[in-house]
C-alpha cells in the first residue's frame, strides 16, 4: 500500500466496483459491502469537494442499492450509463437484445452453470461456474455479434458481455473530467480487469494514474494487492494533511 499515491486538494478519484471497492462474489447479486464503505465514500467525496465517482460494468440501480443511502455520481453499465455531479442522467439508446436474450437464454437452460445478467443495455454470460465452458460461451457471442454494428463484445473475469458499440469507462472518466467539479483535476482511477484499461489509459492520458488491483497484466502506473488493500488506502487518505 506504500507504494499507491497520495491524494492531494486537485485530485479527482475514480472507482470500480467489483474486485475493485468490494470483493468478486459467486454471483453478482451476492457481493458483500463493508458497512464502512459508504461512509468512507461519503467522506472522501467531501474531501475532495465532490470529485469522486464509480465507475463499473453494474446496473446504476444496483450501484445505488448496494452504496445506499449514497447516491453518488457514477458511470454503470461500462458507460452506457452516467448520472453527472449535478444528478443529471445520460447516456445511449438501448440496443436491441431480444435475439441475443433468447439465445442466451436456451444456453443457461442447458448449461445449469452458467448465469445471465441482463442489464439495461447489455448482456453478461458469467462461466465462473463453469470454467469450462469459456470457448462455448464466446463462440456463442461472437455469432451474435455477426452483422450487428451496433454491439460490441467485452471480456471480462470470467463473464463474456455483449454491450453497445463505443461506450468504454474511458470515456465516461472523460465525460467527468469536463464537468466542473471534476475539471483541472488530476485523475486517479482503481479497477481491477481487462475491462479497466480503457479506464487507466483515459486517466494517464490526462496526466493522472491508474490502479490496478489484483494480478494480472495491465497499463496501469500503480498496482494493489485486493479491495481489503484498496478500502485500507482510502480509509489512510482521510487522515492525510491535503495538499
Amino acid at each position: 500500500m506504500h507504494s499507491l499515491p497520495r491524494l492531494t486538494d486537485r485530485t479527482a478519484l475514480f472507482l470500480d466496483f467489483d474486485g475493485t471497492l468490494v470483493d468478486i462474489a459467486p454471483r453478482p447479486e451476492l457481493v458483500w459491502v463493508p458497512p464502512v464503505l459508504p461512509d468512507l465514500l461519503q467522506a472522501l467525496r467531501l474531501r475532495l469537494g465532490g470529485a469522486l465517482a464509480i465507475v463499473s460494468g453494474r446496473r446504476m440501480a444496483e450501484l445505488d442499492q448496494f452504496l445506499h443511502p449514497l447516491v453518488l455520481p457514477l458511470a454503470s453499465e461500462h458507460g452506457a450509463r452516467r448520472r453527472d455531479a449535478c444528478s443529471q442522467l445520460h447516456g445511449v439508446n438501448p440496443p436491441d437484445l431480444r435475439v441475443p436474450t433468447e439465445v442466451l437464454q436456451r444456453l443457461v437452460q442447458r448449461e445449469p452453470g452458467l448465469q445471465l445478467e441482463q442489464k439495461d443495455t447489455a448482456l453478461a454470460l458469467h462461466y465462473r461456474h463453469a470454467p469450462a465452458l469459456e470457448g462455448l460461451c464466446r463462440d456463442t457471442l461472437t455469432t451474435l455479434l455477426h452483422g450487428r454494428a451496433d454491439l460490441a463484445l467485452l471480456h471480462g473475469k470470467q463473464v463474456f458481455e455483449l454491450k453497445p458499440a463505443g461506450p468504454s469507462k474511458g470515456l465516461a472518466i472523460e465525460a467527468f473530467m469536463q464537468e466542473p467539479s471534476f475539471a483541472g483535476r488530476t485523475p486517479l482511477f482503481a479497477g481491477d480487469d481487462l475491462t479497466d484499461e480503457s479506464g487507466f489509459a483515459a486517466v494517464q492520458a490526462l496526466g493522472g494514474q491508474g490502479i490496478k488491483v489484483g494480478a494480472g497484466p495491465t497499463q496501469a502506473a500503480r498496482r494493489c494487492a485486493n479491495p481489503t488493500e484498496l478500502r485500507a488506502w482510502l480509509a489512510s487518505l482521510l487522515a492525510t494533511q491535503l495538499h
